[in-house]
C-alpha cells in the first residue's frame, strides 16, 4: 500500500536505518528547513529521534557540525529528549518531521 508521504517530494533515494531483515519497517520524511529539501527514512519505530536527525542532517545540510543547534518538531512540537525512539514521542509510520534551527533568525 503506498503512503501519502512516499508520495510528497523528496530526494529519489531513501535512507534505510533499518535492517535489511526488520520486521517492522516505517517510513518517514525528515524535512529540513534550512536545506529546503528533504529525504525520505526507512526507519525501526525503536530509532531515536536523535539518529533520524544526524542521518537528515548528514544528506541534507553536510557542512553543518553542530546538529545540536538543530531540533525535530513533530506535528509542531519540539521533541526535547532526542534520546527517546520515534514511537515514544509520537511518530507512526508516514509521519514527517521536522529539522529547525534552534534559534530564530529575523525576518528581513
Amino acid at each position: 500500500m503506498s503512503r501519502f508521504v512516499t508520495t510528497l517530494r523528496a530526494r529519489p533515494m531513501s535512507i534505510r536505518l533499518a535492517p535489511p531483515a526488520a520486521a517492522t519497517v516505517w517510513t518517514v520524511r525528515v524535512q529540513c528547513e534550512d536545506a529546503w529539501d528533504a529525504v525520505r527514512m526507512e526507519v525501526l519505530p525503536e530509532t531515536s529521534v536523535r539518529d533520524a536527525k544526524h542521518a537528515a542532517m548528514t544528506a541534507l545540510l553536510p557542512d553543518v557540525t553542530d546538529t545540536d543547534g538543530y531540533v525535530a518538531k513533530l506535528r509542531g512540537i519540539e521533541v526535547r529528549d532526542e534520546g527517546v525512539s520515534l514511537q515514544s514521542a509520537g511518530a507512526v509510520d508516514g509521519s514527517i518531521v521536522l529539522v529547525t534551527s534552534r534559534r530564530r533568525r529575523p525576518v528581513r
